[in-house]
Order: structure tokens, then sequence, then C-alpha cells
């Protein structure tokens, strides 16, 4: 039996302890920037990696985050563990019936907005690999399947706090963008899924149809049946258990448990994470207190410690190739506009709002990070690309919110002295 020695041990707690320490600091910092969380979060740890501390003070690197050893194995298993929790995480915020709700529009939004990405994602992942770095002929149909689905992904959470934050949520076009970004989020790591099941089918794992319906059968059976035992087996846990502690770990038990089979059916474990965390999270019994409490906990603590995670594994000095940056910006960018843009239009909303679905539904954020990170464990993209991704997903997240409050901002206060009236009428009737 492996164990960390009492070296090693000391070792692995100071650095548990630095990440959170810095990620906390520099992530404060940029906020006051009006800049996400997350973004200080990355800069920490391109500070504490080798693209800063690797390069300027290489024994300080070498002894804290070398990333080999059983210091390293331990590390890279605890931001396993995040990177499940944070996909829990984010099929909590799926509302199965917002998406039912907002009806035809949000649908053409979703489906023109998934479907140009993919396609010209797949299309310059297959016949121009060469421009994103990569190399391996033999690699171009998952690669060029990952271009795709990282064309197509949004980050929901991002979203979400960004139309919060400018009082857009409640709004129609705030509904429409959450909706269609929940559905783009669901057919996306679907796609991503099947994606590394294809890398582990060529690895020697389990027959690949086998794999794909076993997920599938998951998947439906958790949003059907599962969904209903579960709504209806809370009222009794809240009743018998403390709460919202006992929430806390049944829902997270659960929410590796279902990794845990997705991961032995071939299929990333995240994945097993994102459906539960949907099954869940939309029971009528999660309360937004209850909600917010798992929310607090995982990306207050395991959130950092993976963003973190991210700058320490590869040079974002010596591996930024702007010619690469710039092609993936451009390229993300113009996906989602065109796509989301022109759903939102057939979908009969005017240029100006169908140009801010666009804008609002282009925030990639931690969504994209998590899919670059897991594509470059997998060795399917290189780490000129991986670094790329990154600043395309910082980028993006960033942008959203002026270019939001840029298009919508007159819309924003009719709709609010609307809601206002509205109110002031039905009161007065009572």
């Amino acid at each position: 039996m492996i164990t960390l020695s009492h070296h090693e041990l000391i070792k692995f707690i100071v650095c548990i302890g630095a990440m959170l320490i810095a990620a906390r600091l520099v992530g404060e910092f940029f906020r006051k920037f009006k800049m996400p969380l997350i973004v200080g979060e990355l800069i920490a740890g391109i500070l504490l990696g080798p693209s800063f501390l690797g390069t300027y003070f290489p024994e300080i690197s070498k002894w804290f985050f070398n990333g080999t050893g059983n210091v390293g194995i331990a590390l890279n298993g605890l931001t396993s563990i995040s990177v499940i929790m944070l996909l829990f995480v984010a099929g909590m915020e799926v509302e199965l019936s917002l998406i039912r709700q907002q009806g035809a529009v949000a649908f053409k939004t979703s489906l023109v907005g998934l479907i140009i990405p993919l396609g010209l994602g797949y299309f310059f992942g297959r016949y121009f690999y060469e421009w994103f770095g990569e190399t391996n002929a033999n690699n171009i149909l998952p690669f060029s399947l990952f271009m795709g689905t990282a064309m197509a992904v949004s980050a929901l959470p991002v979203i979400a706090r960004t139309l919060m934050d400018l009082g857009l949520f409640r709004t129609r076009i705030g509904m429409i963008i959450i909706a269609a970004a929940m559905f783009d989020d669901l057919i996306g790591w679907l796609l991503f899924s099947v994606i590394l099941g294809l890398l582990n089918k060529s690895a020697g794992g389990m027959d690949f149809v086998y794999t794909l319906g076993m997920t599938l059968m998951y998947a439906v059976g958790m949003l059907t049946v599962g969904r209903f035992l579960i709504n209806k087996s809370l009222p009794w846990a809240e009743k018998n258990f403390t709460w919202p502690g006992g929430f806390l770990s049944i829902s997270l038990g659960l929410a590796f448990l279902g990794a845990a089979f997705t991961e032995y059916a071939g299929i990333h474990a995240i994945f097993g994470a994102f459906i539960m965390g949907i099954a869940i999270g939309d029971s009528v019994h999660v309360t937004e207190k209850t909600r917010d409490i798992v929310h607090q906990f995982v990306t207050n603590i395991f959130a950092p410690l993976f963003f973190i995670s991210v700058g320490l594994k590869v040079n974002f000095i010596m591996n930024f190739d702007f010619k690469i940056v710039l092609i993936v910006l451009v390229l993300a960018i113009s996906c989602k506009l065109i796509g989301a843009g022109l759903g939102a239009l057939w979908g009969g909303l005017s240029k100006k709002e169908a140009l801010a679905v666009g804008f609002g539904m282009n925030a990639r954020g931690a969504m994209e990070i998590i899919l670059a990170t897991l594509a470059l464990q997998a060795h399917l993209i290189g780490e000129q690309l991986f670094v790329a991704i990154v600043v395309m997903a910082i980028v993006t997240s960033v942008m959203a919110g002026p270019m939001l409050q840029f298009l919508l901002n007159p819309s924003v206060n009719t709709l609010k002295n609307a809601f206002i009236d509205n109110n002031t009428t039905v009161q007065k009737s009572e």
C-alpha cells in the first residue's frame, strides 16, 4: 500500500494551503476591476506554476509543484474530485422546466447556436488542423470533434452570474439565453464524453457501442425515473436528517456514484456528475438556500484548487502562440455570434436582441477550461492550443457583461419599469 511519507504529507498540506490562499488573494484583487474570480484564480496558478515560479525560482517550484511522485498523484486526485464537483454544481443550475417554458425561441436559438459552432469547429479542425499546432493526422477525427464541441459549449454559471449582475436574469432575453445555454451545455458535454469514449476505445477500453448505450440509459433513467424518485425522497430526508448538512452529504455522495458509473462505462466521470446535478437540482424541494450552500462549498474550496492547477500544468509564456490564440478567439466568437444570433433572429427577436443573445451565450468561462484540461490530459490537444483555449475562455467571459449592458441597457430599463407598473397595478387591485 502506497502512502504519503511524513515529508510528503507536509508538502501536500502546504501546497493545498498555498493554492487556496493565493487563489483568494489574487481572485479578490481582480474582482476590484470587475472581473470574475476565475480570472484571478487562473493568474494565481500561472504565478505558482512553470510560467513564473518555475522560471525565476525553480528550486521552490520543484519542491512545491513538480507534479511527480506521490504528492503529484495526490494533487491530481484532488483536482479530479474538484472537476466532478464543479460539473455537479453546473448540473444543478440546469432547470429542465425553464428550457421547456421558453418554447420555440429558445429551441431555435440553442439549435442553430449549437449546429453552426459544431459544424465550423469540426470543419476547421478537420481540414486546417495545422493552424492549431496539431500534427498527428491519425488523431484528426477525435480532434475535429473536440474543436466542434469546444466552439459549441457555453459556461452556464458565468452566463447566469453575468445576467444576475446586470439585472437581466428574470427578463425575457435573459431566460432565452439561459435556456439555450442549458440545452447547448447538455448536448456539448454528451458529445465530449463520446469523444473521450472514442479515445478509450482506441486504448483498449470497453466496446464503444455498449459504452454509448450504457451512458444514454443512465442519462435517460436519471432524468426521468431517477429525478422522480429523488424528488419524492427529499421531503423524507429533510425530515429525518440534519438539514442542509444531510443534503450536502447525500447529494455529493450520489454525484460521486453517478460519476463512478459513467467512468466505469467508458465515458468520463464528469458526465455522470453533471446528469446527477440536473436530476437533484430540478427538484422543487431544493430551496435556494440549500442550493447556495452546495454552490458556496464547491466554488470557494474545490473550484480554486482546480483553476490554480490549470496554471500549474503548462508554461503559459513559452506556449503562448499569438497566431493560434488569434485564430481560436476569432473562430470561437464568430461561431457563437453567428449561430446563436441567427437562431434568435429565426425565433423572432430583433437584430439588436439577437446580437445580445449571441454575446451572452459566447461566455465560455469555467466549462471551456475544464473541457481543455481534460483534452490535454487525454493527449487530444497540445499545450499551445490549451493555452489559446484558456485565453479565449477568459476573454469571452470578460467581454460578455459589457456587451450585454451596451446592447440591452435601454430595454432593461423599459422592462424594469413595466414590471414595476404591473406590480403597482396588482397591489392597487388587491
